[in-house]
Order: C-alpha cells, then structure tokens, then sequence
C-alpha cells in the first residue's frame, strides 16, 4: 500500500494530465455531432477488427473440436452407405426353356436364381467362386452357374446356409458338353491350366467344317444347364495328326476376370428323368 502512495506522488502531475485529457476528449466526443460520428467509426472499426482476431485465434483453438465432431459424422454416415450392407439374395424369376421334350411340346421350366460373386480366382489350377445366396435362400450342389450374358460360368459344389462355393470353368476337373452352334456337333469343353480367357473343346470329329469365330454353346445333355447359353467362340483349331478329332481353343464367353453378378440355374424338372434312369440302370 505504501509503495502505492509512493507512486501517485511521484507521478501525481502526469496522471492528472490524462484525467484532464480523458475528460476533454469525453466532452469533445459527447457534446460535438461531428466529432461523435467520427468516434463511433472509428472505434467500430477497432472494435470490429479486434473481434475478428480474436474468433481467427478462437476459432483456431477450436479446430481438434470441430474435427472430432465430423470424424463422428462421417462415421454414422459411412455405417449407412448402401454398400457396406449385404444380404444374401433371394430375387427369383422363371424362365422357359424353347427344347421341347415330348410328343405334347411341353416345356421345361428353369428358375434363375440371382447371386453376387463375393470372391473369385483366376489364376490357380483350381479355381473357385463363392456367391452370397446359399441353402436358406434355395441354393444347393449341382446348380449351373452363368454370368449376366447368359455365358456359363461353372457349378455349385457346396453350399452353406448363406454362401455357395462354385467349381468355376478354370477348374482342372471341370468338363462341359457343348455343341458348335452353326454344325450342331459335340464335344467335351475343358481347361488347360494356362489362360483364364481361354477354353479347350475336345472330341470333335476332322469331318466337321470349324471356322475361326464359330460360336460355341451348351449341348443341353447337361441337367445343369438349358441348351444354348454361351460358352465360347472357336479362337484356333490344333490339328493334331495323330488323333481322329480335333482340339479347339474357344475364346471365353464369360469374362472371369470382372466376373461380379451370376444366376443360378435350377432345373425343376431333373428328378423325374433322374429316377427314370436310375430305375433302369439297377435293373
């Protein structure tokens, strides 16, 4: 406190001077309209400046806040992307087939299953494909499996309750009959192992004209698949002399490699023709 006293007396003249100044400036400013004017823009002008600092230095300090809150968002909002939900599918449509199969021309009847093709590998000597549709949603073993261009993509080796496992065409041990379209002959499509866009139709008889181009499509002696979906196009043929048929490389029809939507195909009219056979065959 003394030290105060000390200081008001030693400064004493000068801090009256600005309490004389403060009250003339206050006097100045209140009692003349110009110079009042002139004031209030000028201190706005200050005021409104160091405002702005100030929310720049606020808002500044703010910013780890604001970050955080729209990490939050986007999280609720990745979580409600369409595409992170995924159930297995269940549309079904009926299609009938144009072979006729008795006297009466009735028809068979085949229900295409839709599928999404959740993993798929090309590049192995056996490959897979696992579909998102599995023994709840229909599926099971023996089903034909094709791509959305209707070109044959494999079969359904096992099934769980959500999910199919699919022996695709890049299979060693897969084997399809198929037919030359334009001279109706058979044979038997394979895979070698080597290209995944490349197919191999076997046991066609030298007495066949093949051109380069020729369509090659399913026989129909499959129960798995209705006569005439895609399976390739004849690429080359190897004219080997020491065989009574030729070996034909096909084009893929299916691309393997993009492969992302599939049908499954179910015949509902297998088990009769099935049950007639094994009825004969243990005879």
């Amino acid at each position: 406190m003394r030290n105060i006293f000390l200081f008001i007396r030693i400064y004493f003249n000068f801090l009256f001077f600005l309490f004389l100044m403060g009250v003339s400036f206050y006097m100045l400013f209140s009692y003349n309209r110009y110079h009042h004017t002139v004031y209030s823009e000028v201190a706005n002008e200050v005021t409104g400046a160091i405002s702005n600092q100030y929310n720049k230095v606020e808002y500044y300090f703010d910013l780890k806040r604001t970050n955080d809150s729209l990490v939050k968002a986007n999280e609720v909002l990745y979580n409600k992307l369409k595409q992170d939900y995924e159930i297995p599918d269940t549309v079904n449509k009926f299609v009938i087939d144009t072979l006729k199969i008795d006297s009466l021309k009735s028809q068979r009847k085949y229900l295409y299953m839709q599928a999404k093709v959740v993993r798929n590998s090309v590049n192995q000597p056996n490959n897979y494909i696992i579909l998102h549709r599995g023994a709840l949603q229909g599926v099971h073993r023996d089903m034909g499996v094709i791509d959305v261009n209707n070109a044959v993509v494999g079969t359904v080796m096992d099934v769980s309750e959500n999910y199919a496992v699919v022996m695709s065409l890049l299979h060693e041990q897969s084997n399809l009959s198929a037919r030359l379209k334009k001279s109706g002959e058979t044979g038997t499509v394979l895979w070698d192992g080597r290209f995944p866009d490349i197919l191999i139709l076997k046991d066609v008889s030298k007495s066949v004209k093949i051109s380069q181009g020729d369509t090659v499509i399913t026989s129909g002696f499959s129960e798995k698949f209705p006569e005439g979906l895609l399976i390739g196009y004849v690429k080359d043929i190897i004219n080997d002399k020491t065989q009574s048929t030729y070996t034909v490389r096909l084009k893929a029809a299916a691309n393997f490699e993009t492969l992302q939507y599939s049908y499954l195909i179910e015949n509902l009219q297998k088990e009769e023709p099935a049950q007639l056979l094994k009825k004969v065959t243990a005879k």
